[in-house]
């Protein structure tokens, strides 16, 4: 799944789904932001772009991939990108990117602005219903 690092997925025509920036709370004791606040993240990406595709309520059901690819900061601004890459007859497949712009090192100093791609993962998502029972996609 791995992409060109070259080309921003704007460029690429995924869609910007989050942009939040981290916060100490959200680190551990090294200053790296903790995966799984990533991760709830990206899981909220991707059942915006789920329902909006199923035309109302959806549920995790697995996450076939998830690569962790570069360290998070507190400073960073994450924006999460994703699109659509399947649908089934309950289930949407979505296909995520989480970039980050950088400014600070580290140590805390200044550097020129740098973007780059820190996670991919591929989300399944299902349709339910209000009794939370899988039920058919509609018809894009």
């Amino acid at each position: 799944m791995a992409t060109d690092d070259s080309v921003h997925p704007e460029a690429r025509g995924l869609e910007v789904v989050i942009r939040t920036a981290p916060m100490p709370a959200d680190a551990n004791g090294n200053g790296d932001i903790f995966g799984g606040w990533i991760l709830s993240h990206m899981d909220i990406a991707a059942g915006v772009l789920a329902a909006k595709r199923a035309q109302g309520r959806v549920a995790t059901v697995a996450i076939d991939a998830m690569t962790f690819l570069k360290p998070v900061y507190i400073g960073d601004l994450l924006s999460i990108y994703g699109e659509v890459v399947g649908v089934g007859r309950t289930s949407i497949k979505v296909r995520l990117e989480t970039w980050v712009e950088r400014q600070r090192r580290r140590d805390g100093s200044l550097t020129a602005r740098q973007s780059m791609r820190v996670t991919e993962g591929t989300f399944v998502m299902v349709a339910i219903d209000e009794e939370g029972r899988p039920r058919v996609v509609p018809e894009a």
